[in-house]
């Protein structure tokens, strides 16, 4: 890595340390202590500082002006999922990724408080952090997923901790993804294994694209290393010609791809996995657990029921507003999003939804503000995929989004399987607008 690169990764490695009181000073009961006092305007407090939390607080600023905006992220700096995958293999600068908080919320004109969320009282309307609490008129929870490895390992704390200290999915930007990337660049040889979240999970071209380039490094730097993607899914989707050919064109001797692969039990010490499609062991590994709705999103009560009355994961919220339907004041977003269609259950969980929704609840918070009832913004999905380095090709996925006859929201998903340059350059552009949508990049 970069010592620029290392020293701004550290600055992220610092998001799960909490803040505390000087020595000495006089314990103050958080919950009972006011963070920041509510004067005359009306606020929107965002939890989570993601694509969609970002973008909430800068099209707010558009919007309803009127309002105090308060973004709360227990993070110092932003780090972007997406192109993180490109990062991992040197193919882009540790500084496209992160960005400033501070510097966009003084340029976008909203207030940014580093620390832990606690608690969330929707009676009294407050949210109570690590620092005190604040209360809202509106409340926008944009905290990601949860990555459960309980499903796997019971309630083994212990062997959890030791997966994810030693084989973290690395899908939420973290230190999680300094330690992948070294792991990559020290792996000397053998079975590397991905497992893939069961669906819905984040990102869901992600994984292959993962694989990809990670193969690509192998081959570039012939390392006898063969890497062993456990699907549990039946086949390759989305977009399955283009990986498909990928693989079998690019890395037929590097990628394994085993479908209907879903992990039935784990030994992270022995380093052994049972799936439905067979047993395998490995010499390292990305165990990617299942995926949910963020913690913040069950502190809020918000988790969806089963028809037997059991948690399915995922926030119930309005398909197309996302508010909590007993509370349209209270908005969840992005990647917690529960199912919204019969036709196609969730929208897919990446960045670019996070980034439309944010936007759209900004305009519906601001003509909640107005005392108008908004207009549903129907949403649409992008993404793009590299799957080779030398040229540097990439493929693409498009959703977009109208309401049925029957009233229901109906998906169609456009896959452009042929992999070329001209898509790695869309996707450079793509992101670089999206960045200089809700950072303070120029």
């Amino acid at each position: 890595m970069k010592r620029r690169d290392f020293i701004q990764a550290g600055l992220a490695a610092g998001a799960s340390v909490a803040l505390s009181p000087a020595i000495g000073a006089p314990m103050i009961n958080p919950l009972e202590q006011v963070l920041v006092g509510k004067g005359a305007k009306q606020r929107v407090v965002i939890l989570g500082g993601g694509w969609g939390g970002l973008a909430t607080a800068r099209h707010l600023q558009i919007h309803a002006p009127q309002l105090e905006v308060l973004l709360l992220e227990r993070n110092p700096v932003f780090w972007s999922g997406p192109m993180s995958n490109k990062w991992l293999v040197d193919l882009i600068d540790g500084e496209q990724l992160i960005h400033s908080y501070t510097a966009a919320a003084k340029k976008f004109g909203y207030t940014y408080i580093q620390t832990e969320v606690t608690q969330i009282d929707r009676d009294k309307r407050r949210v109570h952090t690590a620092r005190g609490f604040v209360e809202f008129d509106w409340l926008v929870v944009s905290a990601g997923i949860r990555v459960s490895y309980e499903p796997w390992l019971g309630d083994d704390k212990r062997a959890i901790q030791h997966t994810v200290d030693n084989y973290a999915s690395a899908y939420i930007p973290s230190t999680e993804l300094i330690a992948l990337k070294q792991k990559i660049k020290q792996f000397k040889g053998g079975n590397f294994v991905m497992t893939l979240p069961p669906p819905p999970h984040r990102c869901p071209p992600s994984p292959y694209e993962r694989a990809c380039l990670i193969a690509s490094y192998f081959q570039k730097n012939r390392i006898p290393g063969k890497i062993i993607i456990l699907d549990p899914k039946p086949r390759i989707a989305p977009i399955t010609i283009g990986y498909r050919t990928a693989f079998e064109e690019l890395y037929k001797d590097t990628i394994v791809h085993v479908p209907n692969a879903g992990v039935t039990s784990l030994d992270p010490y022995k380093k052994e996995i049972k799936t439905k499609a067979g047993d395998f062991s490995f010499d390292d590994a990305i165990l990617m657990g299942h995926h949910q709705a963020a913690d913040l999103t069950w502190k809020l009560d918000a988790i969806g029921k089963t028809p037997e009355g059991k948690p399915n994961n995922w926030a119930s919220v309005h398909p197309e507003f996302y508010n909590l339907k007993d509370d349209p004041r209270i908005y969840i977003i992005g990647d917690s999003v529960g199912a919204v269609s019969p036709q196609f259950g969730h929208y897919p969980k990446s960045g670019h939804v996070a980034q439309r929704m944010g936007r759209s609840v900004a305009q519906y918070i601001s003509e909640q503000a107005k005392n108008r009832t908004p207009s549903p913004i129907l949403i649409d999905n992008l993404c793009y995929m590299l799957v080779n380095t030398v040229p540097k090709e990439s493929i693409s996925v498009q959703f977009d989004y109208k309401m049925g006859a029957e009233g229901h929201l109906l998906q169609t998903q456009i896959d452009d399987n042929e992999r070329r340059a001209e898509l790695w350059e869309e996707d450079k552009r793509w992101y670089n607008l999206m960045m200089t949508d809700f950072t303070a990049t120029t």
